[in-house]
């Protein structure tokens, strides 16, 4: 039996906070982080136990070393991370924002590292990983990485893996929108847990209802959809239930970025440990719920002992 649990890939880059409220353009000190939508996912799964690899590319430079000092001090294996001497690490700026505000976030990845990372880059002991989280983000970083996902995807599921898929639609990444549609719902009929937000789920299908979007997931080949519904909590269909779960209350929003991504984090743990399926959507609710309290993309995910021992409601 492989050693690894789960198989994560995509790009990490260094994050650069604002200390301060405002215009970015006015903020004169900024605090040093990491983020990523898929390195996250990693990252609450690892502070569960879960043994996770984490593929990706970083620059040969400060940047692409503090990004890897941080997820091996969170516990993944970075092994099959690549320092490329030609290509830099990305990175972004984020504003500092009050009364739980989507911040205003700059990206500065184009030509990074991580786009470059191909097919060449899966090792065979990668593909014994009993699951495989994948997202819509490394898919439009890059041709290599959109073959890169195409072919995890289709060499995990082949193997008789789990896969779980999250859309985390980068408009702005993708040529227009035409193409970012039809790429993403190729991939997540790959996919055996299909984990969109609402309005992701809406612009990806063309329904509005929930139980529509999940049974257009469920037609292309899904085993179960669970639709992200911000306040409202959660729904999720499978090929023999469905059903809401609420969400878990929330006095003040500090930061909404990571939401999603814990909420992947309950759902995939939860799934693993052959939990039901609105069980695993109460530890979704639950984990992002504690991601919008902190400020951070990934600072309020919990460690194992932290998680409820009963049900939340």
């Amino acid at each position: 039996m492989s050693e690894i649990d789960i198989l994560s890939f995509g790009e990490t880059m260094a994050m650069f906070v604002a200390e301060q409220t405002g215009d970015l353009a006015q903020v004169a000190q900024f605090h040093k982080r990491i983020a990523g939508a898929d390195s996250n996912v990693a990252i609450g799964l690892s502070r569960l136990g879960f043994n996770v690899a984490w593929l990706s590319r970083v620059g040969d430079d400060s940047l692409g070393r503090f990004v890897v000092d941080t997820l091996t001090k969170e516990g993944l294996d970075c092994r099959h991370v690549a320092v490329d001497p030609l290509h830099p690490t990305g990175f972004q700026l984020k504003s500092r924002e009050d009364a739980g505000a989507d911040p205003q976030v700059e990206y500065f990845r184009k030509g990074s590292a991580a786009s470059h990372l191909s097919i060449a880059d899966i090792s065979p002991a990668l593909l014994q990983a009993r699951h495989l989280h994948a997202t819509g983000i490394p898919p439009a970083l890059s041709d290599a990485t959109h073959e890169l996902s195409v072919e995890l995807m289709t060499q995990m599921r082949k193997a008789g893996r789990s896969v779980s898929f999250d859309p985390n639609l980068r408009p702005s990444l993708w040529a227009n929108q035409q193409t970012m549609i039809r790429e993403i719902n190729a991939l997540a009929a790959r996919a055996d847990w299909v984990l969109p937000g609402l309005s992701e789920g809406r612009l990806l299908t063309g329904f509005d209802d929930p139980a529509d979007i999940a049974a257009f997931y469920l037609d292309q080949g899904a085993e179960a959809v669970a639709i992200k519904l911000g306040p409202d909590g959660a729904y999720y269909r499978t090929q023999m239930d469905q059903g809401f779960v609420a969400a878990v209350r929330v006095d003040t929003v500090v930061d909404t970025v990571g939401a999603g991504d814990g909420f992947a984090v309950g759902m995939i743990s939860a799934l693993l440990e052959n939990l039901s399926f609105p069980e695993a959507v109460q530890r979704g609710n639950w984990i992002g719920s504690r991601a919008v309290q902190s400020r951070g993309d990934m600072e309020g995910l919990p460690s194992r002992s932290e998680l409820p021992t009963r049900s939340v409601a």
